[in-house]
């Protein structure tokens, strides 16, 4: 008589991972998503680079991306997809606000950012005294997010031009920069002070104030 042949069954419980092991392989996998997606993220907006001091850039902490991305979603529930967002020297806000909005423009002095595509626009806030320069964005925006880089009225005063040549008429205007700007930024952008305080990763020595020429609170307030 022959042996009887043995038989596995795929369930069989010898087959099956102890479950402290299953937890630590799960874990895996999940981390491995996360760190793919936050790749192809990187790949998609281009946008993953380190601050350069040298050009005065200093990056938006996740709380102050996510509160003004808010203020665009906010302005796309009127205006709806046509929406079109201007960016000036704030490229860290670039990623989040583009979740939001179809149409971003990232006006930008640091060529890194060319990575983004074509909503890279080469920016220089010194140029602004040029008649001719960014006629090409006459006129063609309906939210702008402005961060200059200095806090000087030299500066101010220069984006101020740039941003009154590329609002719609009814353009809404936000400015993050320095409380030392307040004067400047009433005087050039016809702003007026907001209680909402940007913060960014590094605990800069400065303190920071918002400038917009809506009720900024209020809306901050409705997203919140």
């Amino acid at each position: 008589m022959s042996a009887p042949t043995a038989s596995y069954d795929s369930d069989d419980d010898d087959c099956r991972l102890p479950a402290d092991t299953l937890a630590v392989l799960q874990e895996f996998l999940k981390e491995k998503e996360l760190r793919e997606q936050a790749e192809q993220s990187r790949e998609k907006t281009g946008t993953d680079f380190e601050e350069d001091w040298q050009l005065s850039q200093f990056w938006y902490n996740t709380c102050t991306k996510e509160k003004l991305a808010s203020v665009v979603r906010n302005l796309r529930k009127s205006l709806g997809d046509g929406l079109r967002v201007a960016l000036l020297s704030a490229p860290s806000l670039y990623q989040h606000v583009k979740a939001v909005a179809d149409n971003v423009t990232l006006f930008e002095f640091d060529q890194r950012f060319e990575s983004v595509g074509s909503a890279f626009h080469h920016f220089d806030y010194k140029r602004a005294i040029e008649e001719d320069y960014l006629d090409e964005c006459k006129e063609s925006f309906d939210i702008i997010l402005a961060d200059p880089p200095f806090l000087a009225e030299e500066c101010i005063e220069k984006l101020g031009i740039v941003v009154r040549k590329i609002a719609k008429p009814d353009c809404k205007v936000v400015l993050c920069s320095g409380y030392v700007v307040r004067e400047w930024a009433e005087k050039h952008l016809k702003l007026e002070l907001c209680k909402f305080e940007p913060e960014h990763e590094r605990n800069l020595g400065n303190q920071f104030s918002s400038y917009a020429n809506f009720n900024l609170d209020q809306v901050l307030a409705e997203e919140s």
